[in-house]
């Protein structure tokens, strides 16, 4: 050992909390570190760079088992460009499908502020509707 970095100080380095780097464990994102006798974790520093490109595949709009999966292939060796291209694709699948969403939304908003405008309010009741 002797090469290894404690949790505290990946977290402070990496910009996230402890807690952050326990769960990653757990999920799968980061591999299980060596144990100092001790107990303490002990991590290599190629650990902070595993987690700010994890952090940016999140920023992208990754799930978390997409970026268990993508780092689980680079990490094998087979990920390229091109073979990853799917999943960049799958991401901007879903902001379409959101950003179709919000339009709906905003469209029915809109209709309910012009029916509010007009009087026919969808907040009274309908039996309080005629009263004004």
């Amino acid at each position: 050992m002797g090469f290894g970095v404690k949790i505290g100080q990946v977290a402070a380095e990496a910009d996230v909390s402890v807690d952050t780097i326990r769960f990653y464990e757990r999920r799968g994102v980061l591999p299980a570190p060596q144990r100092r006798p001790s107990g303490y974790r002990e991590y290599p520093p190629s650990t902070v760079d595993r987690i700010r490109t994890a952090r940016s595949l999140q920023e992208l709009g990754f799930t978390l088992d997409e970026i268990v999966d993508a780092l689980h292939a680079h990490d094998s060796g087979r990920a390229t460009c091109e073979s990853e291209l799917w999943r960049l694709e799958a991401v901007l699948d879903r902001i379409d499908a959101r950003i179709a969403d919000l339009r709906r939304t905003r469209r029915t908003v809109t209709k309910t502020i012009s029916e509010c405008r007009s009087g026919r309010c969808r907040f009274r009741p309908a039996s309080a509707a005629g009263r004004g």
